[in-house]
């Protein structure tokens, strides 16, 4: 009987490792400590102007006791912007050291409208569920709860995520599909791979970069949104060096000005 309790108990303890190892990927881009640094422009009038800055930062840290990654992402326009559309964006993400997501926060002030999102995921037997909830600026609240058999996503873990795939081999037009989690529910979105391109950072290095573009399943219109562009280096760190956004308000773009604390070389420059 001993015996049996103790098969039960290592089972009880084994089953969520196993739901939640089929989300596990070994990171390879980046490490504790970098920080990534962007000034964003606005398209006004036909004009691109300079409107804000942003920043990503990854730390080593601790969630619920065990050893996590903390990702932010930090946007912040400037008075040009303001007096058109004010826009505070800050995005916190809770991942295990082998990417997994653990928590997320969006804290948005865009325009009139001001939101925070947060997603708590929990895994068990092969299943990933996730607790969403929406406060908005009425401070009224939105909870509920969805579950699938497959790993779910955040807007900034995929960001994050992305960067330590292996892209050898791939072909342009090569899509990966993932469920994406905000404080409202779960739809579709996709990643597609669109080829290679060079780009030229504020920091005054061209860099040789992947393309994606990012889109999401418009379920009315029945087909999929495209919201974003990345051009990542083309290297093992796979840094952003240019982002373009498709906000509410128009399109955005975000330039990489400097990098700090970087994990691999950066073999991507273009001399």
């Amino acid at each position: 009987m001993r015996h049996l309790q103790t098969v039960i108990l290592w089972l009880l303890l084994f089953v969520p490792s196993m739901a939640m190892a089929q989300c596990e990927l070994e990171n390879t881009a980046f490490k504790s400590g970098e920080v990534l640094s962007y000034n964003l422009y606005y398209n006004w009038k036909f004009v691109w102007v300079k409107v804000g800055t942003g920043s990503m930062s990854t730390q080593a840290s601790r969630y619920e006791g065990k050893d996590a990654f903390k990702c932010s992402l930090i946007t912040r326009g400037n008075g040009k912007l303001d007096k058109f559309f004010i826009m505070r964006d800050t995005l916190t993400s809770y991942i295990t050291p082998s990417l997994v997501p653990l928590y997320f926060r969006k804290g948005a002030e865009e325009g009139e409208k001001y939101t925070v999102d947060e997603v708590w995921y929990s895994y068990k037997g092969s299943q990933c569920s996730v607790k969403l909830h929406r406060q908005h600026k009425d401070g009224t609240h939105r909870w509920s709860n969805e579950k699938k058999n497959e790993c779910i996503f955040d807007m900034l873990n995929i960001f994050v995520r992305a960067r330590s795939y292996n892209t050898a081999g791939w072909t342009k037009g090569k899509i990966i599909k993932f469920p994406i989690a905000d404080g409202k529910d779960v739809t579709t979105a996709q990643l597609k791979y669109e080829g290679k391109e060079t780009v030229k950072g504020d920091d005054g290095v061209k860099y040789r970069c992947l393309k994606f573009t990012y889109a999401e399943w418009n379920k009315n219109k029945k087909k999929y949104k495209e919201f974003g562009r990345l051009y990542a280096t083309d290297d093992a760190n796979h840094v952003p060096v240019r982002i373009d956004m498709t906000l509410n308000f128009g399109v955005a773009k975000a330039y990489l000005t400097h990098t700090k604390g970087l994990r691999n070389n950066t073999t991507s420059k273009i001399k």
